[in-house]
């Protein structure tokens, strides 16, 4: 169960702190990275920049930077070394490739496209540009799942056999860009990435998506839930549940010949939260509580040392591009809710 690397380039020795500029005022942006961004020593928040030069003035204000209206401006700025991309999914594909063109370092929320071919095109773009490209994918930054695979490695439940993953949110207000398909709304594209990820993060490369499921709620234009059933090279199932129409959930479990590890708030725990790691065995079940961790200040600072120190584009970006993919086309014909599911006594 070993994670997929990383290759890295030499380094600039700099330790000056990355200067950021941020695209749109997405909501993610404004709640979880702008407070991230602005409390990290390594990075230096510059320019946020709005089709809306209002709403960027607004949002520039409140964490200490400049306003820059339009996205082209920002890209020209020589001030800025680097750009988060926060906007919806299906414009990733286009500003990731003028960020790098412009010679800027890339920070972009996942999926980093919804397109394979995209995405293999925009990490080959990073290395002949020499620009670091990251998906900021921020639960695989959380110390939590270290020690999970710490455990696993150390035998603590033996030989693995099941994967199990579970992300997904109650029903969403009625006009969010994750019910457009247009913007690459869908479960697939949101809640979905967490798991797939997931596997990936535990059971390597090399995965297969044997079947998918996806679901469209009733009068939803895109894919609400889903399920996928994949397979690694060394047979562990790893079985994947994802929604946008849900109580919440957030969770894992890999299931071994002598025991299993659950962990519940696995995906976005808030940075107070105290993790709990479940190890049930037969001789008994033992809980570890594991220090509480801010991934997103994480993730913002693993950017920051990749800037600085030189990276190559995280390859776990295209495998799970790939995965994704797989399990779209596994499911090509998407189901649509039949209306009430209750079970029924016969």
């Amino acid at each position: 169960m070993a994670p997929l690397t990383t290759g890295h380039e030499p380094g600039t020795g700099r330790t000056d702190p990355v200067r950021i500029g941020v695209l749109g005022c997405a909501d993610i942006a404004r709640r979880r990275m702008l407070p991230a961004m602005t409390a990290s020593p390594d990075v230096e928040v510059v320019a946020v920049a709005g089709r809306d030069h209002a709403k960027a003035g607004v949002t520039a204000a409140e964490f200490g930077c400049r306003a820059t209206h339009g996205y082209e401006a920002l890209l020209a700025d020589p001030d800025v070394e680097a750009v988060y991309v926060p906007l919806p999914a299906a414009l990733h594909a286009v500003w990731v490739e003028e960020a790098l063109r412009a010679g800027k370092h890339v920070l972009a929320e996942k999926p980093l496209t919804t397109d394979l071919a995209r995405t293999e095109h925009l990490v080959g773009l990073a290395r002949e540009t020499g620009r670091v490209l990251r998906e900021n994918v921020m639960f695989v930054h959380h110390p939590q799942h270290a020690t999970v695979r710490r455990l696993v490695l150390e035998g603590a439940i033996g030989e693995p056999r099941v994967f199990q993953a579970a992300f997904a949110v109650p029903r969403l207000p009625e006009h969010d860009i994750r019910y457009r398909p247009e913007l690459g709304g869908g479960a697939l594209w949101d809640t979905g990435v967490y798991p797939v990820r997931a596997a990936l993060h535990f059971l390597g490369a090399g995965l297969e998506v044997e079947g998918a499921v996806l679901v469209h709620g009733p009068g939803r234009a895109v894919d609400t839930s889903g399920t996928a059933l994949l397979r690694s090279p060394d047979g562990v199932a790893a079985h994947l549940t994802f929604g946008l129409d849900h109580a919440y959930r957030s969770s894992y479990e890999i299931w071994g010949s002598e025991g299993r590890i659950s962990v519940d708030r696995a995906f976005t725990p808030p940075a107070d939260h105290v993790p709990h790691v479940r190890v049930e065995r037969r001789s008994g079940t033992e809980e570890l509580r594991l220090p509480p961790a801010d991934q997103v200040l994480r993730a913002v600072t693993a950017f920051a040392a990749a800037v600085r120190t030189g990276g190559a584009p995280d390859l776990a970006s295209v495998h799970q591009a790939g995965l994704l993919d797989d399990v779209r086309r596994r499911a090509s014909a998407p189901l649509a809710w039949s209306g009430d599911t209750r079970l029924r006594a016969g």
